[in-house]
């Protein structure tokens, strides 16, 4: 069984609900923290899903043998338990499920947030690769990616920026999970069709974003025919940046824009 977060409920000015997709190594929790209550307090329902084997909770398949269809799978499997398809916003890996699971699906629209670009990780990963040479063969031969984000100076390194206070960075550090390796290998040969997604798309990416670069999410924007707003002082874990506010605001703007 998935966990999912729900709050707040659909209203006549936002009759359409919210599903939040975590990326790599997070939970739903990273949602709920900020997003879910303001979101819920806007007259929305806010759902964000605990993708299988995250969040302590148990998972027919073991971690290391989840693929990103896996992943979509779940994504449909919350889908398809709602009244109403819902807009879909995904971070990182989660943005990445999102594109794989709108070209196969209808839905009302799309929302990615320091996605995985369309193109594929391949480039992320070399960049990791020089960054962090040791860690990253050791994470590779053993399976576990938590050695690239061991500490919080890690952690702030990939997923912070300078602005985030230490105390958060060591909060969320502690929070992190192991990741499938097979889902980093699904992000370089199993890419989205762009052309079979319909829906309008969100891109947002941050400035100082040490995962993706903007020129990636710029590349993203261009693949849905969209334009990418970047935020420039947040990092990559956008939603849990001191910053975050205005992210979730700019997002609640787009979807009233769109009727949503």
């Amino acid at each position: 069984m998935l966990e999912v977060i729900d709050k707040g409920r659909c209203t006549d000015a936002h009759p359409v609900p919210l599903l939040f997709v975590h990326g790599a190594w997070h939970g739903a929790w990273c949602w709920d923290e900020h997003f879910l209550d303001l979101f819920a307090d806007k007259g929305y329902r806010a759902l964000a899903v605990n993708l299988r084997a995250h969040g302590g909770r148990p998972s027919n398949k073991a971690l290391h043998r989840l693929s990103i269809a896996d992943y979509t799978d779940d994504v449909a499997a919350v889908v398809d338990g709602l009244v109403l398809p819902p807009i879909l916003i995904g971070h990182s890996l989660g943005g990445f499920v999102v594109q794989k699971y709108l070209e196969a699906h209808d839905g009302p629209a799309g929302v990615l947030i320091a996605s995985a670009p369309p193109q594929g990780v391949l480039p992320f990963l070399v960049r990791w690769l020089k960054q962090r040479p040791s860690r990253f063969a050791r994470a590779m031969v053993t399976g576990n990616s938590l050695y690239l984000l061991e500490t919080p100076e890690l952690v702030r390194e990939k997923m912070f920026s300078p602005h985030t206070p230490e105390s958060d960075v060591v909060r969320y550090t502690g929070r992190l999970q192991n990741e499938s390796r097979r889902t980093m290998l699904g992000m370089i040969f199993n890419l989205p069709k762009t052309d079979r997604v319909s829906a309008p798309m969100l891109v947002l990416g941050g400035g100082e974003d040490n995962a993706f670069t903007q020129q990636e999410v710029h590349a993203t924007a261009r693949a849905y025919g969209s334009e990418a707003e970047i935020f420039p002082s947040m990092g990559h874990d956008i939603m849990l940046e001191p910053g975050w506010r205005t992210v979730a605001e700019y997002i609640d703007t787009w979807l009233v824009d769109q009727g949503l």
